[in-house]
């Protein structure tokens, strides 16, 4: 089982991180970085889709980017700048934990 964490656009003290197109820009960024064997899905636009590795999403309404800790073995500078940038911007980091789907087998 593949482990994930989250940026969330929070800075610790609860304020909302600018700009506000953040989680694309970093998710932009990385885009590159994919698993042995990734395509992007292939076509015409594939450099215009981002890693499955880091994506962004929504929270509860916050702007979140969803970061793959195999991110660290395709390219370890890589997921370390992606921390970085969270250290650096002091924002919120949280562990996401898998909760299997009923039915889902563990």
């Amino acid at each position: 089982m593949t482990s994930e964490f989250f940026i969330l656009g929070l800075t610790l003290d609860g304020k909302q991180f600018r700009p506000s197109d953040w989680a694309d820009r970093l998710c932009g960024v990385m885009s590159c970085f994919r698993p042995a064997g990734s395509t992007g899905g292939g076509g015409r636009n594939a450099h215009l889709q981002y890693s499955p590795l880091v994506r962004p999403t929504m929270i509860n309404g916050v702007k979140a980017v969803v970061v793959n800790e195999g991110l660290k073995d395709v390219e370890p500078m890589a997921y370390h700048f992606v921390r970085q940038f969270a250290a650096d911007n002091k924002l919120q980091v949280v562990d996401a934990c898998h909760v299997p789907l009923p039915g889902d087998k563990a």
